[in-house]
């Protein structure tokens, strides 16, 4: 038995990287027919969800493939908790995910006019410093140092005020976010002061937008 163990943990582990490794690069072909089930609610413009707060669901075209995978996995991992998200990130493969994102990401982009750019006051200059937002969010908020990390800039303010106020929420089984980075730069902020960034951030330029629902058939 004592010499059964170590085969057998070697042979999931190669079974393991055997799984990993059959995800092929995202097709958005298939992922465009597998996301009938998040048009219902990014494909409408100014659709709103109600939980845990009314807020506009983010939009989602214009980011890159690596972070809408991250998120869709920390929404079936539980990272980020949210009852509605669970449902629809529990089912899906490492494929569906690659292929959901790629489907996103070559949506066409919104062209930013960066000479439009709102000028940061004081106040919120101060804020995003104390974050040091820029250094992972990158550039306008719009170059991520790394893909994983999500484009901010035009991204609805009701929801990246919500999203913000999850980072701070704790033992709540419904609300809440477990990313150590973003759980240490957002206890620094009141609420008035997650507000303030979520707004000025959605004044920016973006390449985010969403397609309407029509526009998938």
């Amino acid at each position: 038995m004592t010499t059964l163990i170590p085969a057998i943990a070697a042979s999931l582990l190669l079974a393991g990287a055997a799984v990993a490794q059959d995800v092929k690069p995202g097709d958005a072909k298939a992922g465009e027919k597998k996301a009938a089930m998040c048009i219902g609610c990014h494909g409408i413009p100014g659709y709103q969800a109600s939980f845990p707060e009314v807020h506009k669901v983010p939009m989602i075209a214009g980011q890159g493939a690596k972070y809408v995978v991250a998120a869709l996995g920390e929404y079936k991992k539980g990272e980020r908790k949210h009852p509605t998200m669970r449902a629809v990130a529990a089912p899906l493969t490492d494929q569906d995910m690659a292929d959901l994102a790629a489907f996103y990401e070559q949506l066409p982009k919104e062209q930013p006019q960066l000479a439009e750019k709102a000028k940061a006051t004081p106040e919120v200059d101060a804020l995003l410093k104390k974050g040091n937002c820029v250094s992972c969010h990158g550039e306008n908020f719009s170059k991520p140092i790394d893909g994983s990390y999500p484009k901010l800039a035009g991204q609805h303010a009701d929801y990246l005020f919500v999203a913000l106020k999850a980072y701070q929420t704790n033992g709540n089984p419904q609300i809440g976010r477990s990313n150590a980075i973003m759980v240490g730069q957002v206890k620094q902020f009141s609420h008035a002061e997650l507000k303030t960034l979520a707004q000025y951030l959605a004044s920016l330029p973006s390449e985010l937008h969403t397609v309407p629902q029509s526009r998938f058939r």
